[in-house]
């Protein structure tokens, strides 16, 4: 697939492969967990991871540097929120922590963050200052539109 001139452009991002395989992951690991899990930490585990390489492929798809920084912020939060679900499953004795697993979670948020590093970068480049983003908060943003 790597070269291939009909890839679309998600596919050409390591992260994005990186993410894939992590989703695949996650469902064999959350796979031996009890059935009355399967509406709970089973099930937004594996929407979380989904979640990753999905936001990945639309933000890539989208034309304009800060719509791909928006969606890889989305995919990051959704990378952090199974983060948070891999670290509580042995809590609660669902299952051992997987390595493997948190070793390509380890690598896929590098990976991400460094692609935001960089398309950030060179968005500000070409870009005014806060073009994208407001800078205030969103609770002070809140209380400017309330007054």
């Amino acid at each position: 697939m790597i070269g291939d001139s009909k890839e679309r452009p998600h596919q050409r991002l390591e992260v994005w492969r990186d993410a894939m395989e992590l989703a695949a992951l996650v469902y064999a690991y959350s796979a031996g967990f009890p059935a009355e899990e399967r509406y709970g930490l089973t099930a937004q585990m594996r929407r979380a991871a989904v979640s990753v390489p999905s936001n990945i492929a639309e933000g890539a798809a989208r034309r304009y540097a800060p719509e791909l920084v928006r969606f890889l912020l989305i995919a990051r939060g959704s990378l952090s929120e199974l983060d948070t679900q891999l670290a509580l499953a042995p809590r609660v004795g669902l299952a051992a922590p997987d390595q493997d697993l948190l070793q390509l979670l380890d690598r896929t948020f590098a990976r991400l963050n460094a692609l935001i590093r960089s398309i950030d970068d060179t968005a500000a480049v070409r870009e005014e200052p806060g073009s994208y983003e407001s800078p205030m908060t969103n609770h002070e943003s809140l209380a400017q539109s309330h007054a």
